[in-house]
């Protein structure tokens, strides 16, 4: 008896999609066997293919020395995007891998370790680097940067994004060369960097209090008055003060620190194992160098901006006071501005909300670019 023509088609069907679905299985999934396997599997899914896109991590001559960038996106003609990151020589290309990806299709992102910080520290060394390790050589830099940027790319201006130590650099910018900016970007602005230490440490002594943390207290109050006037906080007081306000989530909200964005660091596919082995000595050494002075600065006298300005707050930042860098919005006179709060974050904005932050670029940035 023959088979009817509709249920022999079912079934040739269904024995079709079964074939293709076997053929289609995935593999079992198996642990990266090194690092090196790890970090190739992160750059084959963020790898640019589009047909005008760029992927380029290479050195650059500024300020006299040889500097790494990573510049990244869909298509080169986009507006360029460079971040500064913070610190200082608390690098964020390593990490970028996870927050960035989406920027990339809107922007031409450019990712630069700073003079004494990640990759450019282990190119250098200490001893190269030590005799020029000051703010004005940082500044410098960064205006190098942005020149090399606007003739490699062909545009006459391009957007600046700081973050922490980097805003310190991206308001110089801002003042120095406005004419070179669609607009300045700050993620945890410093403005007036003693009052934003006294009220961080307040904060931390209260959390403290709360939690019944008799040691964390006691050894807050020994650093009384902490940052008093405008004298540098010694080193080992901003690191006791530091330890108890990460502890407390004043860094990364409602997390004990910056332990998983250090971490990432070991998947970037742009850093060797000599890179990531220097990182911290890196950071140590940036900080040594360059930290206690520029916490003396009161960047909130800045009045007047002559380009566009954007500031980014996490509504828990005590680390760099996003109230202080509120009050300060509210008296700088720029063209336009424009202040997001992003209220599950603290310090680490993009990290913590990486979608807002991608939104927020996309809309209250892209548009001042124009066409």
């Amino acid at each position: 008896m023959r088979t009817p023509l509709f249920p022999r088609c079912f079934l040739l069907l269904a024995t079709l999609l079964l074939a293709g679905t076997c053929v289609a299985a995935p593999a079992p999934a198996v642990a990266p066997s090194s690092r090196a396997e790890a970090t190739k599997i992160v750059a084959d899914m963020r790898r640019v293919v589009t047909d005008e896109g760029v992927e380029r991590l290479e050195k650059v001559r500024i300020g006299g020395i040889e500097q790494w960038v990573s510049i990244r996106g869909n298509d080169r003609r986009n507006p360029v995007l460079l971040m500064l990151h913070g610190g200082p020589g608390w690098v964020a290309m390593p990490g970028s891998w996870y927050f960035q990806r989406g920027w990339e299709e809107y922007f031409t992102v450019v990712q630069w370790d700073q003079r004494g910080a990640g990759k450019t520290y282990v190119e250098n060394g200490p001893a190269t680097l030590a005799p020029t390790m000051t703010r004005e050589r940082m500044v410098q830099d960064a205006v190098e940067m942005v020149a090399w940027l606007r003739r490699e790319f062909g545009q006459d201006k391009v957007f600046v994004l700081g973050h922490s130590w980097g805003s310190y650099l991206g308001l110089e910018l801002a003042q120095r060369k406005p004419q070179w900016l669609h607009a300045y970007i700050g993620i945890g602005q410093i403005t007036d960097a003693p009052e934003s230490e006294r009220r961080g440490w307040a904060w931390t002594r209260e959390q403290a209090r709360r939690d019944g943390n008799a040691a964390a207290v006691a050894e807050l109050e020994s650093l009384a008055p902490y940052a008093a006037g405008n004298t540098p906080v010694p080193l080992a007081d901003l690191m006791k003060q530091r330890r108890w306000l990460n502890h407390y989530g004043g860094m990364v909200h409602n997390r004990r620190g910056g332990d998983a964005e250090a971490a990432a660091i070991r998947l970037s596919p742009e850093y060797s194992d000599a890179d990531v082995a220097g990182v911290w000595a890196a950071n140590d050494f940036s900080v040594q160098h360059l930290l206690a002075e520029v916490l003396t600065l009161d960047m909130g006298q800045v009045r007047t901006l002559d380009c566009p300005l954007l500031l980014f707050l996490g509504r828990h930042d005590y680390n760099v006071s996003s109230s202080l860098a509120a009050e300060w919005f509210e008296r700088v006179q720029a063209p336009s501005k424009q202040l997001v709060w992003f209220e599950d974050s603290a310090h680490e904005v993009m990290n913590e909300e990486p979608g807002k932050t991608l939104v927020s670029l996309v809309r209250y940035a892209l548009p001042l670019a124009g066409k």
